[in-house]
């Protein structure tokens, strides 16, 4: 597959993450396809910008505009799949295709409750220590070359509160219906939570498939680097043989 014709790939991060998330991907993927990462508002090197969902949407926005190769498949994880599920609603025309990675659970009712509960708990803890605490867990978890980039980058936990307040409540598996693109909902195996309305997901949109990274869970890009990049690989050349 040459560049001119491999779909623009933009990836955005999970919650208190960055675009270091996406190391593993990024050197896999950028000698076949035009690729992108971004920081959303209040993550990386935008932590000093208020959250908003609006804010996040533009830029996504700017992220495809920077590439100049037409509307890109977006690979949205948690935070940012639900961030990728509203640049769907707002900007379908620069989208060619969604990656939903552990980002197809209602974030309505019920299910809501423990988000909210860790959203108000996250701003009492000092922020060193839930970074030492981080920093041991990815460690002991995984490899170094897979989370050194975003231990680098830092965390964002004086964003949690803010973002998870305007997602909660406002997605469910009828946010599939405004994307005009094909969809992968990409999850992990073991990833029980953010699995739960995966069916429902799926058959809330015409062109949406289930794919699971084996034994993965939540982090599942982090768990099986090289699985969850072939799966992104497989969706991209579809796209590419349907257009």
């Amino acid at each position: 597959m040459t560049a001119a014709v491999a779909p623009p790939i933009v990836f955005v991060h999970g919650t208190r993450f960055s675009a270091g998330q996406w190391s593993a991907q990024l050197a896999a993927l950028r000698t076949d396809f035009p690729v992108a990462t971004v920081d959303l508002p209040g993550h990386g090197a935008r932590s000093g910008q208020p959250w908003s969902l609006t804010s996040a949407t533009e830029i996504i926005a700017s992220a495809v505009d920077s590439l100049d190769s037409g509307p890109a498949l977006v690979v949205g994880h948690s935070l940012g799949g639900y961030a990728s599920l509203e640049f769907a609603r707002r900007c379908p025309g620069r989208l060619r295709g969604l990656v939903l990675a552990g980002a197809s659970a209602s974030t309505r009712g019920a299910w809501a409750t423990p988000y909210r509960w860790a959203a108000g708990l996250v701003p009492r803890v000092p922020a060193d220590r839930l970074t030492r605490m981080n920093d041991r867990l990815l460690r002991r978890l995984y490899p170094a070359d897979v989370v050194e980039a975003t231990i680098r980058s830092g965390y964002a936990f004086h964003t949690l509160p803010a973002a998870w307040g305007e997602v909660l409540g406002r997605f469910d598996a009828n946010a599939m219906r405004h994307v005009a693109a094909p969809v992968l909902i990409l999850n992990g195996e073991k990833d029980t939570v953010f699995r739960s309305g995966e069916a429902a997901f799926a058959r809330a949109h015409p062109q949406a498939r289930v794919e699971l990274i084996p034994r993965a869970r939540h982090l599942s890009n982090f768990d099986d680097p090289e699985a969850f990049t072939d799966a992104v690989r497989r969706f991209a050349r579809e796209l590419t043989a349907v257009s």
